[in-house]
């Protein structure tokens, strides 16, 4: 049997992302904390963490973090059941979630199961087709993803669609691209792309080009809010989500290059394979709240 709170150590590491705010969680000094790791390393006989900053956590990692995890949950569950109306008690659900749906849909479908208290979340946020990396090296409990397979112990349900568009403002699409959407111009106009691993600018124009141009003029912007008040200042253009760029669209400060021609990104819930009450209950209002919003504003012109 291993030592949980050696466990705990390495956990709070890669929570953390470093042994002294780990420490400092752990109210242990950054010595103790990695002494506890090592010791867990000569248990499992391998490294399970990069000493790399911040720390990363290695295959062998991975499952010891996702077995703390899992049954750190399942405690809080029991606690939950045994004395459900104990005051001030309160379950954190690490969760994995896109920038998109954090800044759009996502707050107003927690909402309602946050209201009380008693539910609090610790969100995890990369782009669609990466949050499911982190379910997979055990770092949350479950993800909103791109990804349409289940992952191994886990279940998975499609949430719905969201919308792009290619979107800037009148004034640019003018100076821009004025005879369209063409080579030359796509060679000229800067771009605006969340980060480097963002697929969906490159996906809208191979729907436009056979040979997408390569090394086009590019503002990487990481955050979904800044991202869209780049291009209603007129510094470039790129994907929109619809439900984000409606209301901008409908008093003229941005306009669709492409009129009508979006593309649709399918989003699934990946969470454990637990028989959990409150990650059942979580996942089904997820759901429900989600499916309703994206069903709303999946296209344009709604």
């Amino acid at each position: 049997m291993f030592d949980y709170k050696l466990i705990e150590a390495m956990a709070e590491v890669i929570r953390e992302g470093g042994f002294d705010k780990a420490a400092a969680r752990l109210c242990l000094t950054q010595s103790a904390v990695s002494q506890r790791v090592r010791q867990l390393e000569e248990q499992a006989g391998q490294i399970l963490l990069t000493r790399t900053v911040p720390p990363e956590v290695t295959r062998a990692g991975q499952w010891f973090l996702a077995h703390y995890l899992k049954v750190k949950h399942l405690e809080e569950n029991l606690a939950g059941r045994i004395s459900p109306g104990t005051e001030g008690q309160s379950v954190t659900l690490s969760v994995g979630v896109n920038a998109d749906s954090l800044t759009t849909w996502f707050p107003r479908a927690v909402a309602p199961m946050l209201a009380d208290g008693k539910l609090l979340l610790d969100i995890r946020v990369d782009d669609q087709d990466q949050t499911h990396k982190f379910l997979k090296n055990g770092t949350v409990c479950g993800c909103i993803s791109t990804l349409d397979r289940a992952l191994q112990g886990c279940k998975m349900f499609e949430i719905g669609t969201m919308a792009y568009q290619l979107m800037c403002t009148p004034a640019f699409a003018c100076t821009w691209f004025a005879d369209g959407v063409t080579t030359q111009a796509v060679l000229k106009a800067p771009a605006v792309i969340f980060n480097r691993k963002d697929k969906l600018h490159a996906k809208m124009l191979a729907t436009v080009f056979a040979d997408v141009p390569k090394d086009i003029p590019v503002t990487y912007v990481p955050s979904s809010e800044t991202f869209v008040d780049f291009i209603a200042l007129g510094l470039g253009y790129g994907m929109v989500p619809i439900v984000q760029g409606r209301h901008l669209v409908r008093k003229k400060v941005l306009t669709a290059l492409l009129s009508g021609r979006t593309i649709d990104v399918r989003l699934f819930w990946h969470c454990w394979n637990l028989k959990s009450p409150l990650l059942e209950s979580f996942t089904k209002a997820l759901l429900h709240q989600g499916r309703k919003s994206l069903d709303v504003f999946a296209r344009p012109g709604s």
